[in-house]
Protein backbone atom coordinates (compact mmCIF):
# COMPACT_ATOMS: atom_id res chain seq x y z
CA UNK A 1 0.00 0.00 0.00
CA UNK A 2 1.50 3.43 -0.56
CA UNK A 3 2.70 5.55 1.90
CA UNK A 4 0.84 9.02 1.18
CA UNK A 5 3.00 12.14 2.50
CA UNK A 6 1.10 15.71 2.15
CA UNK A 7 2.68 19.16 3.70
CA UNK A 8 0.85 22.10 4.72
CA UNK A 9 1.31 25.83 4.83
CA UNK A 10 1.40 28.20 7.92
CA UNK A 11 -2.97 28.60 6.66
CA UNK A 12 -3.36 24.97 6.99
CA UNK A 13 -3.51 24.30 3.35
CA UNK A 14 -1.79 21.42 1.31
CA UNK A 15 1.42 22.27 -0.62
CA UNK A 16 2.58 18.78 -1.97
CA UNK A 17 1.70 15.80 -1.48
CA UNK A 18 3.55 12.73 -2.31
CA UNK A 19 1.45 10.02 -4.54
CA UNK A 20 2.65 6.82 -5.98
CA UNK A 21 4.25 6.97 -9.33
CA UNK A 22 1.45 4.97 -10.65
CA UNK A 23 -1.41 6.48 -9.47
CA UNK A 24 -4.15 8.17 -11.22
CA UNK A 25 -3.49 11.47 -10.31
CA UNK A 26 0.48 11.46 -11.94
CA UNK A 27 -1.46 10.47 -15.39
CA UNK A 28 -3.87 13.07 -15.21
CA UNK A 29 -0.96 15.59 -13.86
CA UNK A 30 1.68 14.25 -17.03
CA UNK A 31 -1.47 14.70 -19.67
CA UNK A 32 -1.91 18.50 -18.57
CA UNK A 33 1.78 18.90 -18.63
CA UNK A 34 2.40 17.58 -22.03
CA UNK A 35 -0.95 19.96 -22.58
CA UNK A 36 1.08 22.73 -21.28
CA UNK A 37 3.83 21.54 -23.18
CA UNK A 38 2.45 21.83 -26.83
CA UNK A 39 0.95 25.05 -26.37
CA UNK A 40 -2.64 23.81 -26.06
CA UNK A 41 -3.11 25.23 -22.89
CA UNK A 42 -1.09 28.41 -22.88
CA UNK A 43 0.19 30.33 -20.67
CA UNK A 44 -2.59 32.44 -18.77
CA UNK A 45 -4.69 29.44 -19.88
CA UNK A 46 -7.97 28.03 -17.33
CA UNK A 47 -7.14 24.46 -16.77
CA UNK A 48 -10.37 22.33 -16.64
CA UNK A 49 -11.79 21.71 -13.45
CA UNK A 50 -11.47 19.63 -10.54
CA UNK A 51 -14.92 17.99 -11.28
CA UNK A 52 -14.47 17.72 -15.29
CA UNK A 53 -10.90 16.07 -14.69
CA UNK A 54 -13.07 13.89 -12.54
CA UNK A 55 -15.90 13.03 -14.93
CA UNK A 56 -13.24 12.83 -17.67
CA UNK A 57 -10.28 10.55 -16.16
CA UNK A 58 -13.59 8.70 -14.38
CA UNK A 59 -11.74 9.21 -10.86
CA UNK A 60 -12.48 11.04 -7.67
CA UNK A 61 -12.45 14.58 -6.89
CA UNK A 62 -9.93 13.93 -4.61
CA UNK A 63 -7.61 12.49 -7.51
CA UNK A 64 -8.12 14.94 -9.57
CA UNK A 65 -7.46 17.97 -7.26
CA UNK A 66 -4.10 16.15 -6.41
CA UNK A 67 -3.32 16.30 -10.27
CA UNK A 68 -3.48 20.30 -9.92
CA UNK A 69 -1.27 20.13 -6.27
CA UNK A 70 1.47 17.98 -8.48
CA UNK A 71 1.48 20.63 -11.14
CA UNK A 72 1.35 23.44 -8.77
CA UNK A 73 4.25 22.06 -7.04
CA UNK A 74 6.51 21.96 -9.92
CA UNK A 75 5.34 25.72 -10.57
CA UNK A 76 3.48 25.51 -13.61
CA UNK A 77 -0.18 26.65 -12.55
CA UNK A 78 -0.94 29.02 -10.44
CA UNK A 79 -4.77 29.00 -8.50
CA UNK A 80 -7.00 32.13 -7.85
CA UNK A 81 -9.54 31.42 -4.99
CA UNK A 82 -12.97 30.93 -6.05
CA UNK A 83 -11.57 30.97 -9.93
CA UNK A 84 -9.57 27.70 -10.40
CA UNK A 85 -6.03 26.65 -12.05
CA UNK A 86 -4.38 28.58 -14.55
CA UNK A 87 -0.79 28.13 -16.51
CA UNK A 88 1.79 30.18 -15.26
CA UNK A 89 2.28 32.97 -17.53
CA UNK A 90 6.15 33.09 -18.22
CA UNK A 91 8.41 35.87 -17.29
CA UNK A 92 11.62 37.15 -20.04
CA UNK A 93 14.73 36.27 -18.29
CA UNK A 94 17.09 38.63 -18.10
CA UNK A 95 20.99 38.28 -18.65
CA UNK A 96 23.08 39.81 -15.95
CA UNK A 97 26.78 39.53 -16.47
CA UNK A 98 29.42 42.29 -15.08
CA UNK A 99 29.26 44.68 -17.71
CA UNK A 100 26.01 45.86 -16.17
CA UNK A 101 28.41 47.82 -13.66
CA UNK A 102 30.22 48.92 -16.58
CA UNK A 103 31.41 52.73 -15.94
CA UNK A 104 30.29 54.37 -19.54
CA UNK A 105 26.57 52.96 -17.86
CA UNK A 106 26.58 55.27 -14.37
CA UNK A 107 28.47 57.88 -15.75
CA UNK A 108 25.50 59.03 -18.72
CA UNK A 109 22.08 60.34 -17.26
CA UNK A 110 20.28 56.40 -17.29
CA UNK A 111 21.10 53.67 -16.16
CA UNK A 112 20.47 50.02 -18.37
CA UNK A 113 19.81 47.99 -15.76
CA UNK A 114 19.37 44.34 -17.66
CA UNK A 115 18.91 43.53 -20.88
CA UNK A 116 16.58 40.08 -21.98
CA UNK A 117 18.27 36.64 -23.35
CA UNK A 118 16.87 38.66 -27.29
CA UNK A 119 20.36 39.53 -29.23
CA UNK A 120 18.62 42.58 -30.40
CA UNK A 121 17.25 43.68 -27.59
CA UNK A 122 18.35 47.58 -26.24
CA UNK A 123 17.62 46.90 -22.46
CA UNK A 124 15.46 48.32 -20.15
CA UNK A 125 16.37 51.40 -18.10
CA UNK A 126 15.51 51.17 -14.20
CA UNK A 127 14.43 54.14 -14.04
CA UNK A 128 10.58 54.36 -13.29
CA UNK A 129 10.72 50.59 -12.31
CA UNK A 130 11.41 50.70 -8.59
CA UNK A 131 9.93 51.44 -5.37
CA UNK A 132 12.42 53.06 -2.76
CA UNK A 133 12.12 52.51 1.18
CA UNK A 134 15.26 54.64 3.23
CA UNK A 135 15.66 55.00 6.65
CA UNK A 136 18.37 54.95 8.92
CA UNK A 137 18.65 51.45 10.50
CA UNK A 138 21.34 49.30 12.95
CA UNK A 139 23.66 47.45 11.06
CA UNK A 140 23.38 43.57 11.45
CA UNK A 141 26.73 41.38 12.05
CA UNK A 142 27.25 40.98 7.79
CA UNK A 143 26.73 44.57 7.07
CA UNK A 144 29.56 45.82 10.01
CA UNK A 145 31.89 43.41 9.31
CA UNK A 146 31.69 44.48 5.30
CA UNK A 147 31.29 48.43 5.73
CA UNK A 148 33.71 48.61 8.56
CA UNK A 149 31.52 49.70 11.63
CA UNK A 150 30.72 48.32 14.90
CA UNK A 151 27.80 46.31 14.60
CA UNK A 152 24.39 48.10 15.79
CA UNK A 153 25.97 51.47 14.42
CA UNK A 154 23.41 53.55 12.27
CA UNK A 155 24.00 53.14 8.61
CA UNK A 156 21.73 54.25 5.86
CA UNK A 157 19.55 50.93 4.20
CA UNK A 158 17.94 51.52 0.88
CA UNK A 159 15.40 49.23 -0.09
CA UNK A 160 13.97 48.51 -3.37
CA UNK A 161 11.52 46.17 -5.42
CA UNK A 162 12.37 46.03 -9.07
CA UNK A 163 9.40 45.48 -11.40
CA UNK A 164 9.09 45.10 -14.98
CA UNK A 165 5.81 45.44 -17.25
CA UNK A 166 4.40 45.45 -13.41
CA UNK A 167 5.34 42.17 -12.38
CA UNK A 168 8.37 41.82 -9.13
CA UNK A 169 11.24 40.62 -10.92
CA UNK A 170 13.85 41.07 -7.47
CA UNK A 171 14.98 43.09 -4.47
CA UNK A 172 17.69 45.01 -4.02
CA UNK A 173 18.71 46.45 -0.30
CA UNK A 174 22.11 48.46 0.05
CA UNK A 175 23.71 49.61 2.95
CA UNK A 176 26.04 52.80 3.18
CA UNK A 177 27.76 54.66 6.16
CA UNK A 178 26.25 57.65 6.69
CA UNK A 179 29.12 59.45 6.00
CA UNK A 180 29.51 59.05 2.99
CA UNK A 181 25.85 59.37 1.51
CA UNK A 182 24.47 62.10 3.33
CA UNK A 183 22.72 64.65 1.87
CA UNK A 184 23.11 62.81 -1.62
CA UNK A 185 20.29 61.58 -3.66
CA UNK A 186 21.26 58.07 -2.32
CA UNK A 187 18.96 58.97 0.77
CA UNK A 188 16.56 60.41 -1.55
CA UNK A 189 13.23 57.89 -1.16
CA UNK A 190 11.60 59.06 -4.53
CA UNK A 191 11.35 56.17 -6.50
CA UNK A 192 13.59 55.20 -9.18
CA UNK A 193 17.26 55.41 -9.70
CA UNK A 194 19.17 57.92 -7.29
CA UNK A 195 19.99 60.74 -9.41
CA UNK A 196 20.59 60.64 -12.80
CA UNK A 197 23.26 58.09 -13.05
CA UNK A 198 22.33 55.71 -10.07
CA UNK A 199 24.32 54.70 -7.04
CA UNK A 200 27.35 54.56 -8.41
CA UNK A 201 27.32 58.21 -10.21
CA UNK A 202 26.31 59.16 -7.13
CA UNK A 203 29.46 57.90 -5.12
CA UNK A 204 32.03 58.82 -7.60
CA UNK A 205 30.64 62.93 -7.15
CA UNK A 206 31.66 62.17 -3.27
CA UNK A 207 35.00 61.07 -4.60
CA UNK A 208 34.08 57.38 -3.71
CA UNK A 209 34.46 56.23 -7.43
CA UNK A 210 33.45 52.39 -7.62
CA UNK A 211 36.31 49.94 -8.84
CA UNK A 212 36.13 46.50 -7.86
CA UNK A 213 32.86 44.70 -6.84
CA UNK A 214 32.38 40.80 -5.24
CA UNK A 215 29.55 39.19 -5.58
CA UNK A 216 28.38 35.88 -4.12
CA UNK A 217 25.59 34.18 -5.77
CA UNK A 218 23.24 31.13 -3.69
CA UNK A 219 20.02 29.63 -4.44
CA UNK A 220 17.50 28.66 -1.40
CA UNK A 221 13.61 28.22 -0.88
CA UNK A 222 11.79 31.87 -0.68
CA UNK A 223 10.60 33.17 2.75
CA UNK A 224 6.79 33.80 3.04
CA UNK A 225 7.32 37.03 2.57
CA UNK A 226 10.15 36.79 -0.31
CA UNK A 227 7.16 34.65 -1.95
CA UNK A 228 4.56 37.70 -1.59
CA UNK A 229 6.64 40.33 -2.86
CA UNK A 230 7.98 38.68 -5.61
CA UNK A 231 4.85 37.05 -6.38
CA UNK A 232 6.48 33.38 -6.64
CA UNK A 233 4.56 30.34 -7.54
CA UNK A 234 4.94 27.56 -5.20
CA UNK A 235 8.08 25.69 -5.43
CA UNK A 236 10.15 28.17 -6.98
CA UNK A 237 13.61 28.96 -5.53
CA UNK A 238 15.45 32.58 -5.36
CA UNK A 239 18.71 33.33 -5.63
CA UNK A 240 20.33 35.78 -2.82
CA UNK A 241 22.95 37.92 -3.95
CA UNK A 242 25.28 39.88 -1.67
CA UNK A 243 27.79 42.22 -3.53
CA UNK A 244 30.37 44.33 -1.93
CA UNK A 245 31.61 47.46 -3.60
CA UNK A 246 35.01 49.07 -3.21
CA UNK A 247 36.82 52.04 -4.10
CA UNK A 248 40.86 51.46 -5.81
CA UNK A 249 42.12 52.00 -2.88
CA UNK A 250 39.66 48.83 -1.18
CA UNK A 251 37.56 51.16 1.12
CA UNK A 252 34.38 49.42 1.08
CA UNK A 253 31.23 52.07 -0.25
CA UNK A 254 28.53 49.57 -0.76
CA UNK A 255 27.22 46.42 0.52
CA UNK A 256 24.43 44.85 -0.70
CA UNK A 257 22.10 42.06 -0.48
CA UNK A 258 20.01 41.17 -3.79
CA UNK A 259 16.81 38.18 -4.01
CA UNK A 260 15.93 37.44 -7.34
CA UNK A 261 13.38 35.33 -8.42
CA UNK A 262 15.52 31.88 -9.86
CA UNK A 263 12.91 31.48 -13.07
CA UNK A 264 13.56 35.26 -14.27
CA UNK A 265 17.49 35.69 -14.63
CA UNK A 266 20.77 33.58 -15.83
CA UNK A 267 24.14 35.41 -14.30
CA UNK A 268 26.61 35.50 -17.51
CA UNK A 269 30.19 35.68 -17.07
CA UNK A 270 33.51 35.86 -19.55
CA UNK A 271 36.70 36.02 -17.61
CA UNK A 272 40.30 34.75 -18.86
CA UNK A 273 41.21 31.42 -17.20
CA UNK A 274 43.52 32.36 -14.00
CA UNK A 275 47.29 30.61 -14.02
Amino acid sequence: MAVKKMAYDTLGMVKYVHIDPDSPARRIAADLRADIASGQLPPGGKLPSVRDLAERYEVSRTTAGKALILLKTDGLVTTRHGSGAYVRESHPIRRLGPERYARHHWEQTTVRAFATEAPESEGAQQQGHQTQEVSLVPADEPVATALGVETGSPVYERARVVTREGNPTHTMTSYYRSADVEGTPLVDPSPGIAGQGGGFRVLADKGLSPHEITEDLCARMPTAEETLLLDLPPGEPVVELRRVTRTADGQVIEYARGVHAASRFVWSYTFAIPD
